[in-house]
């Protein structure tokens, strides 16, 4: 029978001869991802379930990277929880600070993940690395435990839609235009617990960390999981990985395995869009889904600007904010604040020129860290204040205060939002 590329890798990963949308199946996988958050949660159910053993000390992964370096004693503890468990059973990928980075724009750097694997993590943005052309979603704590001992867990398989980008992207937009534009179209509810399988000649040419950032943030449409079909930008960038990682010392235990989805695979939907008609978008707050073009938001000021995270914290998007803050100032009532997403990143970005770019505008250039996309630290809202972000969520109260208000959008509008002191369009600042 007909499958879609979601279907295939799980199928795969399981012992029985065929599958189908709706069932539940238990199925093996190749990582187990958890963070200082989430982690303690599952070691402490693992211990309390009198496990003896881990499955593959090289197939779980712990970084501890949301309140990392620690921002407090309780934040230390949490921390100290990864660090004993990853010593005790032998982690062999455990990321201390100074090896850590930000979890999804670590594993793939390192080659942690390749196409053809089935990825869980106890973290909702582990759909990340369906831009390899994996099958990665989030799971719970107490699923993460149980996959700790076993190296299996239980999957209903989704539904899945296609959705096809077709023409040709407008300056200043990216991925996270496309993936907003998506979740503005549909709704944060509109893809429940669906495979979310982006296709089509914009998306066959789109460079891998804009495919990274469309994949994080199916979660915020509701989705089980984002997946693209591995092609020649796949192949290249998970070769370069997998010898960065090799030379940083990780042994990758699975190997590349590219699958597509039948010509006749059936989907759940399928949605259409012109590229061409697609501006730089920001996501208003409260929602995710409550998009709007950045040309009919200006006059909205901002106190704070953040660009980093899991879905835009990578080369690339640094580079974008740079060659619009360069020779500029950041207005001197704003905060801009620039994270790289791992210590890679923030050494290349040293190395380019771009940390002084930043710093000569007046941001300042953080340690790898989640921090004040959840609200954690590095950059807390107080009362009132609004910012815009390239993180992935807008809830109220997600970066402080309650009552301050978070818009995202891609790095390019975020920077030149730095120097305007309100959301704008980068050409207002050219």
């Amino acid at each position: 029978m007909p499958y879609t590329i979601s279907e295939k890798i799980l199928l795969k990963h399981t012992n029985t001869k065929e599958i189908h949308p709706g069932e539940f199946i238990s199925a093996k996988v190749d990582i187990c991802l958890g963070n200082d958050i989430t982690a303690p949660f599952a070691i402490e159910e693992f211990e309390r379930l009198g496990y003896k053993d881990v499955f593959d000390r090289k197939k779980i992964v712990l970084v501890p990277d949301h309140f990392a370096p620690a921002k407090d004693m309780k934040s230390a503890n949490q921390c100290k929880v990864l660090s004993n468990f990853a010593k005790k059973y032998g982690i062999a990928n455990y990321f201390e600070v100074g090896r850590m980075g930000i979890e999804h724009v670590l594993l793939p750097e390192m080659g942690l993940v390749v196409p053809g694997d089935l990825v869980i993590g106890a973290d909702s943005h582990t759909c990340t690395y369906g831009a390899l052309g994996a099958f990665s979603t989030g799971i719970g704590s107490t699923d993460l435990a149980a996959a700790f001992a076993t190296g299996e867990c239980w999957f209903k398989v989704p539904e899945s839609i296609k959705f096809v980008f077709s023409g040709k992207l407008n300056k200043w937009v990216g991925g996270k235009d496309l993936i907003l534009y998506i979740i503005g179209r549909i709704g944060v509810d509109g893809a429940r617990y669906r495979s979310m399988e982006f296709c089509g000649p914009v998306i066959e040419s789109l460079p891998m960390d804009d495919r990274l950032t469309m994949c994080n943030m199916a979660i915020e449409a509701g989705g089980k999981n984002g997946i693209i079909a591995p092609d020649k930008i796949t192949k290249k960038f998970v070769k370069e990985a997998l010898g960065f990682g090799k030379s940083h010392g990780i042994s990758k235990k699975s190997s590349p395995k590219f699958y597509f989805s039948d010509p006749d695979a059936i989907y759940s939907a399928v949605y259409e869009y012109d590229a061409r008609k697609i501006e730089p978008l920001v996501a208003c707050p409260h929602l995710p889904s409550n998009v709007k073009p950045v040309s009919e938001l200006g006059g909205v000021n901002v106190d704070q600007v953040v660009i980093g995270s899991c879905t835009n914290g990578r080369m690339s998007d640094l580079r974008l904010a740079a060659k619009i803050l360069r020779g500029k100032k950041v207005k001197s009532n704003v905060r801009l604040i620039v994270i790289p997403g791992t210590q890679h990143v923030y050494l290349e970005a040293v190395q380019e020129g771009l940390a002084k770019i930043f710093i000569e505008a007046g941001g300042v250039f953080s340690t790898p860290t989640c921090g004040p996309c959840l609200g954690g630290h590095v950059g807390i809202l107080a009362a009132g204040e609004k910012a815009i972000s390239t993180t992935n969520r807008n809830f109220i109260g997600r970066m402080g205060d309650p009552t301050s208000e978070v818009f995202l959008s891609n790095p390019a509008v975020a920077a030149a939002s730095a120097i305007k002191g309100s959301i704008a369009h980068p050409e207002e600042v050219l």
